[in-house]
């Protein structure tokens, strides 16, 4: 019976893999950086291949135990075709027909989706979402991408591109983002926005936010006043996403969403202060339950979801 799923978490720093089990355990895990391999679409996808059929062979497993392999990609990609139409933060990417290459490496079923939207399955099946009907799931991170699930499904979208929170427009002549666009919630939020706010308010250049969590630990009124900056651009961001869906959660994952403390109470107090009375009152924020392991849970469901 094939009760394993090989599932591949594309980041523009590291690409991480598992061997994920019936229930949603992780198995085996392996990761690699993303950038020795990027100048070439070939050397990637090669990569993929090797580290795939290695993942395999770690795990014990014959491939007649495998179901599929599944894969978030951080960009716009179009599931039902299999072809990845754009990776903002991975240059080179664009119309790269990722299913039907890779499928015939691997002589498995391959099924391919944006990043956060595997991500969202991870949370909503068997994590901080579980039961609620209507969530958005956010990551921050290099990129920032949000997740759609409503009335109990994951929303694509008609070109299966919806869930691009971080290219949504907040200042139609503000800083130009990767996208080709300007003033997107990206540009405020994203890690280069943040490292860049960090080193003008300490006054320090090259204060990373590694460093700003650690002084904020300690208490320190400048590291405070970063966090809460931060905080109050992410809950203007999501305001008129709760406006516009109503949502019942909003999970937040990411790198920064482990400073939780210093970040929720502000981004929650921003919204309600913010949005419209019946959605301000209606949602709450919580943290991602699963960290490194997300994406590679959520390509387990992305799979078994897409066999039923």
């Amino acid at each position: 019976m094939k009760q394993y799923v090989v599932g591949v978490d594309v980041g523009g720093t590291n690409i991480k893999l598992g061997v994920v089990g019936p229930s949603g355990q992780v198995i085996v895990r392996n990761s690699f950086a993303t950038k020795p391999f990027a100048s070439s679409r070939i050397k990637l996808i090669s990569a993929l291949s090797r580290e795939i059929e290695a993942s395999i062979i770690t795990a014990g497993l014959d491939k007649k135990q495998v179901a599929g392999v599944g894969i978030g990609l951080p960009g716009l990609v179009d599931y039902e075709k299999g072809v990845v139409r754009f990776l903002p933060n991975i240059p080179g990417w664009r119309v790269v027909h990722l299913r039907s290459i890779l499928q015939k490496r691997v002589k498995l079923p391959v099924f391919v989706d944006n990043d956060v939207k595997v991500i969202t399955l991870a949370e909503s099946k068997f994590g901080a979402g579980r039961g609620v009907k209507d969530l958005v799931c956010l990551t921050l991170g290099t990129g920032v991408g949000a997740g759609l699930i409503l009335n109990g499904q994951l929303y694509r979208g008609d070109g299966n591109a919806a869930g691009e929170l971080g290219h949504m427009p907040l200042n139609e002549h503000g800083p130009k983002c990767n996208c080709g666009g300007f003033g997107c919630f990206e540009t405020y939020v994203g890690n280069r926005a943040l490292s860049a706010l960090a080193s003008r308010v300490m006054g320090k250049p090259g204060t990373t936010i590694e460093e700003m969590f650690a002084l904020a630990q300690k208490g320190n009124k400048k590291a405070l006043l970063f966090w809460k900056t931060a905080a109050g651009h992410i809950g203007n961001g999501l305001v008129g996403i709760v406006n516009l869906l109503n949502p019942r959660l909003i999970i937040i994952g990411g790198g920064i969403s482990h400073n939780e403390k210093f970040l929720f109470r502000t981004i929650t107090n921003t919204i309600r202060r913010r949005a419209m009375s019946l959605q301000g009152s209606a949602f709450k924020v919580k943290r991602a339950q699963f960290k490194d392991d997300a994406g590679i849970i959520g390509a387990y469901v992305l799979v078994t979801n897409a066999q039923r």
